[in-house]
């Protein structure tokens, strides 16, 4: 008689822990748009969702500490003439994020500390390329200022959001029909697709060329997402002919075959995958689910691993992932959700037991910060980087905030926006200013003559 010996592992038993209710955020008319993104993005500072709003596209931007009910006259970014489908946090700059929209633009805003206290409508930035609404941006892991936007029209484009202007794009000769995902690589060098023609795609960017590609990664018809992972592995979710819910991994060298494949259940919402590279843990979130599935991703066979799972009785809309930097590590946090209700977001805590509340350097080793490690000219002119890493031992501490500066160059027709917007005030707003001062001092001049005459007077009698 053989024993079967437990596989051992310190994330045997991570579960999921809910917040209290005074520690949620209550009253906030979640997006009913049909489309497949997490409708939440969340970083140390803030916590964004999209929201339902009347005549045009809003989100809606909270300090992450300003729980319990939201008011219903709170400020929002409601720049968009058409839904937001998708909002993406900068990881170098905490109070820049971008929205993609179904009016067909891609907006980077600037929030200030302490939140919005007025609407904002007036985006730093607006990026206009895409013939059809924009469902998909995402910021490159390690280059300043770099953007990922993919649209319904088929095309992919990189923008560098300091001059404005679109540096690559790949048309629709690469993708001949919708784009479902899109995720860059941890040193940005490679990006990896999901089409609606069934077919997965890893591209090399800069030069527009498909390096791998595999056909019919899963079966069925239901939209797939892919993602990277550790050692040059991707990670896919989808459907079998069946419609059963299927997670598969891959050797991006090798992709006839998969290194693993298992089915889940038979659920119809699309798994969003969230990859944590620090402790090699991918969580699986579906649009729809009451739960969190999350696997373990080894070096050995059978290299996918189940760990466990965390359920709850409510659906969820959409979820948000919180950065390594903004978890708490004296309470063993490994990763955090942000859980969209109808009208509710609930943060979700996963964590390991342990007894002692000392840092566990084996959960925690270095991540990634928030410091660039290259400027978008390196990373277009042919250099690849890691991420910078900074220690969480001693606790994260926000760097003072950043402001976005815009250099509108020759490019002033493609984009609306203001000299103020982006830092530095135009000739014609100088020339206005100097008129004004001259204008004042000339008053001043004539109240002291004023003044120097009811002097005299008073001496006078």
């Amino acid at each position: 008689m053989s024993r079967q010996v437990v596989r051992s592992s310190k994330f045997r038993h991570v579960f999921g822990q809910p917040a209290k209710a005074d520690q949620c955020y209550e009253d906030v008319r979640v997006s009913q748009t049909t489309w497949d993104s997490g409708f939440c993005a969340v970083n140390p500072k803030f916590v964004a969702l999209i929201c339902e709003a009347s005549g045009g596209g809003a989100f809606l931007v909270l300090p992450l500490g300003k729980t319990g009910r939201v008011d219903k006259n709170v400020p929002m970014v409601c720049g968009h003439t058409a839904p937001v489908l998708d909002i993406a946090w900068c990881p170098h700059n905490d109070n820049v994020i971008a929205s993609g929209s179904e009016d067909c633009t891609v907006m980077v805003w600037e929030i200030p500390d302490g939140g919005l206290t007025l609407p904002l409508r007036e985006p730093v930035v607006t990026l206009e390329g895409h013939t059809k609404r924009v469902g998909i941006v995402a910021w490159h892991p390690t280059a300043q200022n770099v953007l990922l936007s993919a649209g319904c029209d088929n095309v992919i484009l990189v923008w560098d959001v300091g001059t404005g202007a679109a540096v690559l794009t790949l048309g629709a000769d690469v993708h001949p029909d919708t784009i479902y995902s899109v995720d860059w690589s941890r040193d940005g060098a490679l990006i990896c697709t999901s089409c609606r023609d069934k077919h997965v795609r890893i591209i090399e960017p800069r030069k527009g060329t498909v390096v791998a590609e595999k056909d019919r990664p899963h079966e069925g018809t239901r939209p797939v997402r892919a993602v990277f992972v550790s050692d040059g592995k991707i990670l896919t979710t989808g459907f079998s002919r069946m419609s059963e819910r299927q997670v598969a991994l891959w050797d991006m060298k090798h992709l006839e075959e998969p290194l693993s494949l298992q089915e889940l259940d038979t659920s119809s919402g699309v798994l969003l995958p969230f990859f944590d590279p620090d402790t090699n843990i991918v969580y699986l979130c579906g649009k729809g689910d009451s739960s969190i599935r999350y696997f373990e991703i080894t070096s050995e066979a059978p290299f996918l691993h189940y760990l466990s799972m965390f359920s709850s009785k409510d659906s969820q809309r959409g979820m948000g992932y919180m950065p390594k930097r903004g978890l708490e590590v004296n309470k063993c946090e490994i990763a955090r959700f942000y859980k969209l209700h109808e009208r509710r977001c609930e943060p979700i805590a996963m964590t390991v037991p342990r007894k002692s509340d000392l840092f566990q350097e084996d959960l925690y080793p270095p991540t990634a910060g928030p410091d660039a490690a290259l400027t978008a000219e390196e990373w277009l002119g042919g250099h690849d980087a890691g991420p910078l890493l900074i220690s969480l031992k001693d606790g994260y501490v926000p760097p003072k905030s950043r402001e976005l500066r815009v250099n509108r160059g020759l490019d002033t027709g493609r984009r609306r926006t203001t000299p103020e917007a982006s830092g530095s005030p135009s000739s014609d707003a100088i020339s206005r200013l100097e008129e004004e001062m001259k204008k004042l001092q000339a008053m001043v001049q004539e109240l002291q003559k004023r003044l120097d005459r009811l002097e005299e007077t008073v001496q006078a009698k």
